[in-house]
Parts: C-alpha cells; structure tokens; sequence
C-alpha cells in the first residue's frame, strides 16, 4: 500500500512541477526523455563549440559525499514551500521524511535501530524526485558559467580564449558552489572533485601549462586530470574518443577471452544471446556522441564487434565480415550507430527528447513537402550560409548538431 500512495504523491507532485516549468532545465536525472547520453550530448556539443571558436574551455566535475543520505530535511521542507506546496502537504512530507530508523542484519543477528535524521529514503519511489527538487537551486549559483547535472553527477564549464580568464571564471564560480554547498548542508570530495582543460591539439599546445589553477575554501588546489570518466565515457582533452575506445576494447577482449575458453559447453543460439545481451550493449552506450570521431578510432570498435560475429559462429579469421554479419542477419556497426541517430532525430521532432538537444536542431525544411513520387526530402542544416565542414575548425563535423543533420542519418519526411 506504501509503494500505492507514493506512486500517487510522486505523479501528483511530479506533474505540478512540470506545470509550472519549475524543475531547471539543466538537470537530467530521473526525468522523462532524458538519459545519461543526452547529457553527455549537450556537455560534449557545447565543449566542441567552443573549440570551434578558437576557445578553451575548462570544466570543474563535482563529487558530493554521499548526496542522497545527507540531505537535510529542514531545508528540503523549506524548498518544497518556496515551489508552492501548501501547509498541508508540507506536513505530509514532514511525516514522510522523519521519524525513520536503519539496522544492520546479517544471517539471524540484528543491530539496534539508529534514528535517521537526514537524507532522502533510499529505494523510494519519491527520493530521486525529492533529491533534484533539493538540488534544483545550484545552477543559479553559476551565472557566468554553465551547470549540467545528473542526479548528483555535477559538472560545471565554461568557455574563454585564454587560460587566465578562464581559470578566474571558474575560480568565481567554484567558490560560489562552495558557499551553496555549505549553506545547504551538503558534503563535497574535494579529493575526487577535478578539473579538466579542454581545447584543440594546437591551443593546447601553445600552453605552456596545461592545467586549471582551482583553489578551494580551505586552501587547497583541485586536481587536474588528462582523461575521466564522466557518466561511463571516458573524456579526453580533445575530445577524440580515442582513451574511450581503448578502454572499452580493453574491458570486453578479456571478457571475449574467457567466452571462447567455455565455447564447448555453449551453443550458437546462447552465444548469440550473451554477445547480444552482455556485450553488445557496452559498445553501443553512448555512441551517438562519439558516432563522428575519426575511423581510425571507430574501426577498432569495427574490428572487435566482428570478433564478437566469429565468437558467435565459429569461423576462423579468414571468413570475411560481411559473410558473418549476412549470416547472423546483423548490420555493420556503421549502420548501428547511423540508427540510432536517425532514432535520436526522430525523437527530437516528436518531442521526446530534453529541450537543450531539440534547440540544436533546425524546425525548417529545405522545402516544401509534397506528393511528388520522387526522392524523399530530408531534413538539413537551415543556415545555408554555414558550411557542413568548416575546414578552419575541424571538431564541427563531431558537433551533434551537425552530425545528426547528415542527409544519411536523417529520416525521409
């Protein structure tokens, strides 16, 4: 009956927030049509803008200690107040969120219950929903910058043509975030909180120290990281995909590895099944967002999905890949990730996707529709005046913007 009434509360609450366009746009944690690869797409394209205008752009990636279990439900009765919840429903969450208690049981032992005085209930239906509610303030913290979060997954970045002014930018706005941290009660791990420059190979280079200078409130410096691992993709300071790549071929050749040393107890029919349902899935996450980089970093993707096809079906490493994927009835991992942007596209003109993605994409077509029997339309880039390769900036062709409006990834209208 609990799971009844907080499904009821959640959708109440959750529509009366969507009403009144509350909740910030920039948070992309347990909402409708948004996904941990929509936010890489929108952190990922505004960086890669930046490098299309000569700029660097540096990025502080925030690690809150344990931000579900310490929110403090004095301050999350008072934001539930300022959005508008009435006396009464207050009390109801008041209820809702005290007088709870943990214990420790292993086999037939238990520990006493110890009271719970802060933090949102885990594995409710209403906690996720009540911690954006909490943290839904922190993008006004940053005015001079942009925030983009997942759940507590925080990232803040900005843009500047040189070092100096940058690292000023996010030196003001870091001690900001610091002061908000504070004041809501909040914990951050300054040890895990890093920074991280980005730019082209050549505006890089002209450095001749690479690094962000980022202070924290108790004198100490954030660190400055070379690659991270941001909602599962592997970030590099050009944004080639490239430290991504290698990384996801070296986690799924050892997990292919022990397959092939228990083919004998496996039939096709249940290879087939473990490549499609445990392997397939980690190199198809988030390909949409690297889906331009250069082929010499996607045809190692290439090289290990038709290991993955031979697994599968036995063969030796003469039978060529296009028998293999004829076979198995499979398309190139080329046409995979074409798919799912032409999927992302379609989504974005049926309004499925975050609005900061469907902004990025045009609403004007190239001309009118009609019943001709001829050549189906597509959709294209409206601004006739911009090339599709700008050959002074060559990251704009991995810009989702521009990638996705590609003739070939675009569905006929």
């Amino acid at each position: 009956m609990s799971k009844i009434l907080e499904k009821c509360v959640y959708t109440q609450l959750r529509d009366y927030y969507q009403y009144q366009n509350y909740l910030t746009p920039d948070q992309s944690g347990f909402r409708p049509n948004h996904s941990t690869t929509t936010a890489l797409l929108k952190v990922c394209n505004d960086i890669q803008a930046g490098m299309e205008q000569g700029n660097l752009t540096g990025a502080i990636f925030l690690d809150f200690a344990k931000a579900f279990d310490t929110v403090d439900h004095g301050i999350l009765l008072q934001k539930l107040k300022n959005s508008g919840i009435g006396d009464s429903t207050l009390s109801w969450f008041q209820s809702y969120v005290s007088d709870r208690s943990q214990f420790v049981s292993i086999s037939d032992s238990t520990s006493l219950p110890l009271p719970v005085t802060c933090g949102v209930p885990q594995g409710s239906i209403l906690g996720p929903l009540l911690f954006t509610i909490f943290i839904n303030d922190l993008p006004n913290v940053c005015k001079a910058s942009t925030v983009h979060m997942y759940a507590d997954d925080t990232v803040i970045y900005t843009s500047k043509p040189n070092l100096p002014q940058l690292e000023a930018v996010l030196q003001e706005q870091f001690t900001g975030v610091e002061k908000w941290i504070a004041n809501n009660k909040l914990f951050l791990n300054t040890d895990k909180t890093v920074t991280m420059l980005f730019g082209t190979a050549p505006k890089l280079h002209k450095l001749q120290t690479p690094h962000l200078c980022v202070g924290t409130k108790s004198n100490g410096t954030l660190t400055t990281v070379t690659s991270l691992k941001y909602l599962g993709m592997w970030l590099d300071p050009n944004l080639s995909f490239g430290p991504h790549i290698e990384k996801l071929s070296s986690k799924l050749y050892p997990k292919l590895g022990a397959l092939y040393r228990n083919k004998s107890c496996l039939s096709p029919a249940v290879r087939k099944q473990i490549v499609q349902q445990m392997l397939m899935p980690a190199i198809e996450y988030g390909d949409v967002v690297y889906a331009a980089t250069p082929q010499t970093h996607l045809q190692k993707l290439t090289t290990l999905y038709n290991s993955f096809c031979r697994f599968v079906l036995q063969c030796n490493y003469m039978t060529h890949h296009c028998d293999m994927l004829k076979e198995l009835n499979w398309p190139s991992l080329d046409s995979r990730r074409t798919l799912h942007l032409s999927n992302l596209v379609f989504k974005s003109f049926s309004g499925k996707l975050p609005p900061y993605l469907n902004m990025l994409l045009p609403r004007q077509f190239p001309h009118p529709i009609t019943s001709d029997p001829g050549p189906a339309p597509y959709l294209q880039y409206h601004n006739t005046k911009r090339k599709w390769l700008d050959p002074h900036f060559p990251t704009e062709h991995r810009k989702y913007g521009i990638t996705s409006q590609t003739p070939s990834n675009l569905p006929p209208v």
